[in-house]
């Protein structure tokens, strides 16, 4: 077979039988494994380049295994799937050019052989040839390790190019499935011959300054992760997670005395930190147990890396690039057994559950080969299992399939002709991993309390003793992770040396690495002063920072294919902060009369048309209301249309559809869906229509918001897609409201929604609808979540066991997000923000109930009664949903607006 990404594949060395490895050189040789992050960027290449020099130092050969550059997989699948090939080359040949520049790289010198094979590739489309597509693939390694070699040699290093397609060879007479060419599996053997080869072709390679390379002490090796070939020397892939395979893989054949996987995170931990903050470090693990951690959810390390190492005898170590100097994970069968303990909470999204029910199981012999001979029929793998006398519950293994839902259903076809099937496709597994789990269950005690009001689709225990696992909805999984965490994982901040658990997360993340979204200015630091002084004025308080509300105004008032703004008034009503909204020229979205009243008093002069008016199950007086007054009011019910037709006839009014699924942070904010209240389905629109028609009612506006909290910019493009559609149903349609819901970044590692990927999406739907229609935006948190904080002071410190306490002037009465949604609020010790030491406590309120909770497990300054503590993000949905319970005062709201040099107490501070 022809390659033409791999023109320099020599002679198929790696089908010669090993030889003894007395015949070669005994210099040791070590793997280290870098991600598409830490190859993308020029700060970690001269970290890559440290690295390298550390080894040789030791006279080691270090044998370097790169991925494609950040992005470039996604990009050359855009090539794959016909998805605007030619900008996503060009985007391919910005990234690697721009690195290039970076260090005065010659790039055609350095990558023009596989830069040339990807474009002759693009032009020659072979759509359904799985061989084409695993070429096109490869392109990305070779491309990055080509440039990596280059580059290091800038840096003094001479780096030897090596294909790893001579080391790691696919055996199979399977030459026409996918699976072979995209998804390829590879025995690897120790091969002391090609060893040799390479060692003896480095001697004569050139360096970089054109001088031959005699020092075999100064050897380094440069190869890709993520493909291999087959016996007709065609080019493979192996599948997701390959690059850290191929990392483990190569340590076999080459020999290497250990292998280390370099990504954005020191090591393996107990928990996601992206959820858990105070996650810790996890430094020795046995191989089983790092494969049990990966496999239930962990997405540092793929668990197929693993049994290969564990074979050879191999030790992997996982250590970041953003932070080389720390000590990462260590997994080896030397790791110290500590007895029975949990030492991770593990979390696995997008869960496929089968539920397969019959009476005439019980006590029929062979029931599960015939029920399970169909899953092997379609090549689904099982991974999870649970079994009654009458019922078998099981989940796919998405480690190794993405599961197409045809292939769902023509399963359920076949099952159903042994059994009653159930599918769930949206579900989370939350597994406690560990050693000796069995023995430990009575210890479980109060964390399987919290399962007493979660729906339970499974319960699992391992084989293995390694883990316990739960399924259950998806919207429920990081709140349970959090809480399991706190309840089973240690929190003892002394670290013995020879400890599993190392440092928390906080503890080891620094602000220089920090994302970016996470890097920029926050105001209230630079405001501490002026918040010190309010908070001396009240026992809490919260205060809203104007600048930052025009800000983020702006920051939409930005976006091209937006024509209009309403602010989501129900967020935050404070009048100042109405005032500086309105006057950046924004109108309101209202969901009561009482609302509208409210800006009526507010603002005299006030015009029915800055008011959209969007009620759920009101009252019929105050639809009554607004369409007296004028402004424009949403209908979400087919059932108000027949109840009161009178009331309707002659309008003209906005629908909201309900586009069948919704989206969120959390159950509880999603508005889409049969379990939400909101919204016309899309089955009952024709019936809408013809009651339209005879109402003469006119629908000038369709609506659609799905929920809260989405930071993917396509959600609204979706949206506006279906609406352009509708239109099609309601001639007359000018407006396309999308609903609010965007996204803030709520701590350190959250991503941001990225406007100007909203933008672009919006103004290619807007181009490609049959006419002109206006898009509007109803954004509520996202202009003031970020400007609001909450201050509280500290009134007592407590101890329980490991556990401490803190407790403040104000809790679930001020704030009952964390309560109601599972909301994560950051909490700083503002009295004491530049005090380095940090302990882990709970911060709780003065309200009688367990619930009344802040923030569980945070690194705080340590506290003393009196401290202020800032609980951030405090703009949106705090003060509006406050109350007087336990017949406590409601807090004070302060606006506070360097600009004017004053700040305005809140009418409602009175009271």
């Amino acid at each position: 077979m022809s390659d033409p990404s791999s023109n320099e594949v020599v002679s198929a060395v790696a089908t010669a039988s090993p030889l003894d490895t007395s015949s070669t050189s005994t210099q040791a040789s070590v793997v280290l494994k870098f991600g598409g992050t830490s190859v993308a960027s020029a700060k970690t290449w001269r970290t890559i380049a440290s690295l390298v020099r550390k080894y040789q130092a030791k006279g080691e050969t270090p044998i370097l295994v790169c991925s494609a550059l950040a992005g470039v997989t996604d990009l050359l699948q855009r090539i794959v799937n016909n998805e605007e090939p030619d900008q996503a080359l060009s985007e391919i040949q910005q990234k690697h050019w721009t690195l290039a520049h970076a260090f005065g790289v010659d790039v055609e010198a350095a990558m023009g052989v596989p830069w040339q094979a990807l474009q002759d590739l693009s032009t020659t489309r072979r759509d359904d040839d799985a061989a084409w597509q695993a070429q096109v693939m490869a392109c990305g390694e070779l491309m990055s390790t080509r440039l990596g070699a280059s580059i290091l040699r800038t840096q003094g290093i001479a780096a030897c190019w090596r294909d790893a397609r001579e080391a790691l060879l696919c055996m199979t007479t399977d030459k026409a499935g996918k699976r072979h060419y995209l998804n390829a599996e590879i025995q690897p053997e120790h091969n002391a011959q090609l060893v040799q080869k390479w060692r003896e072709q480095a001697r004569f390679e050139q360096d970089g300054d054109g001088s031959q390379n005699n020092d075999s002490a100064a050897q380094c090796w440069i190869t890709q992760g993520f493909i291999a070939r087959d016996d007709n020397d065609g080019t493979v892939l192996l599948g997701r997670g390959g690059s850290d395979t191929s990392a483990a893989y190569l340590g076999v054949v080459l020999g290497a005395r250990r292998v280390e996987i370099w990504t954005d995170v020191p090591g393996m931990f107990s928990a996601n930190p992206k959820v858990v903050s105070s996650a810790r470090q996890l430094r020795h693990l046995s191989y089983r147990e790092a494969q049990e951690i990966a496999a239930t959810g962990a997405k540092v390390l793929h668990p197929r890396c693993i049994a290969p190492l564990r074979e050879a005898g191999i030790p992997l170590h996982i250590d970041s690039t953003l932070q080389p100097e720390l000590q990462g994970s260590v997994i080896s069968d030397e790791a110290r057994d500590f007895g029975a303990q949990v030492k991770a909470i593990c979390c696995q999204r997008g869960i496929t559950l089968i539920s397969m029910e019959t009476l005439g199981m019980w006590q029929q012999v062979g029931f599960l080969a015939e029920a399970f001979q169909r899953f092997q029929r379609f090549g689904l793998s099982i991974d999870l299992i649970s079994t009654s006398e009458s019922n078998v519950t099981v989940t796919l293994d998405t480690h190794a399939q993405m599961v197409d839902i045809s292939v769902l259903e023509s399963l359920k076809a076949e099952l159903e002709t042994i059994c009653r099937v159930k599918i769930i496709t949206d579900c989370a597994s939350v597994s406690l991993v560990g050693r000796g789990i069995r023995t430990i269950l009575h210890r479980l005690g109060p964390a399987l309390e919290l399962f007493e009001e979660r729906k339970i689709h499974l319960l699992s225990q391992a084989a293995n003793d390694l883990n316990l696992s739960v399924v259950v909805e998806n919207d429920y999984a990081d709140s349970l992770v959090r809480q399991l965490h706190h309840l089973l994982i240690p929190r003892d901040a002394r670290i013995p040396e020879e400890s599993v658990f190392g440092p928390l997360w906080q503890h080891l993340v620094q602000p220089e690495t920090m994302p970016q979204a996470t890097r920029k200015a926050i105001w209230w630091r630079e405001q501490r002063q002026a918040l010190l002084q309010r908070a001396d004025e009240h026992a809490a308080a919260y205060v809203y920072h104007l600048p930052t509300v025009r800000q983020r105004v702006q920051s939409l008032q930005r976006l091209d294919s937006v024509s209009r703004l309403l602010y989501a008034m129900k967020a935050n009503s404070h009048p100042e902060v109405l005032r500086c909204i309105r006057a950046q020229g924004v109108g309101f979205d209202c969901v009561s009369w009482a609302e509208i009243q409210y800006l009526r008093e507010l603002f005299p002069d006030l015009s029915p048309q800055e008011v959209l008016f969007t009620p759920n199950f009101a009252p019929r007086e105050e639809y009554a209301e607004a369409l007296a007054w004028g402004c424009t009011v949403t209908l979400d019910n087919l059932a108000i249309l027949q109840q009161w037709p009178d009331l309707w006839r002659d309008q003209r009014a906005f629908l909201r559809v309900d586009p069948g699924q919704g989206h969120g942070h959390h159950q509880k904010v999603k508005t889409a869906g049969v379990h939400s209240k909101f919204g016309v389905p899309l089955g009952e629109l024709d019936e809408v229509a013809e009651l339209c028609a005879e109402l003469n009612l006119t629908i000038h506006g369709l609506h659609v918001h799905i929920g809260s909290g989405l930071t993917l910019a396509d959600n609204w493009r979706r949206n506006a897609e279906l609406l352009i559609q509708l239109t099609q149903q309601f001639p007359a349609v000018e407006n396309l409201d999308l609903g609010g819901g965007l996204g803030v970044p709520t701590k350190a590692g959250d991503s941001e929604l990225d406007l100007r990927e909203l933008d672009a999406g919006l103004r290619e739907i807007q181009a490609q609808a049959p006419k002109a229609l206006n898009l509007w935006l109803e954004p509520g948190r996202y202009l003031v979540s970020e400007a609001g904080v909450l201050l509280v002071h500290v009134t007592q410190t407590k101890g329980k066991g490991q556990v401490r306490y803190v407790g403040v002037t104000a809790g679930m009465n001020a704030l009952i997000r964390p309560t109601l949604y599972g909301a994560y609020h950051d909490i700083v010790n503002l009295s004491r923000l530049d005090d380095k030491r940090q302990e882990l406590v709970n911060i709780v309120g003065p309200i009688c109930e367990t619930g009344d909770i802040l923030g569980l497990d945070r690194m705080l300054s340590p506290c003393q009664e009196g401290d202020v503590l800032l609980v951030a993000n405090g703009g949106a949905y705090g003060a509006v949903m406050a109350s007087r319970y336990n017949l406590r005062p409601l807090v004070a709201e302060v606006v506070l607006d360097p600009a004017r040099q004053d700040a305005l107490d809140n009418l409602g501070n009175v009271a």
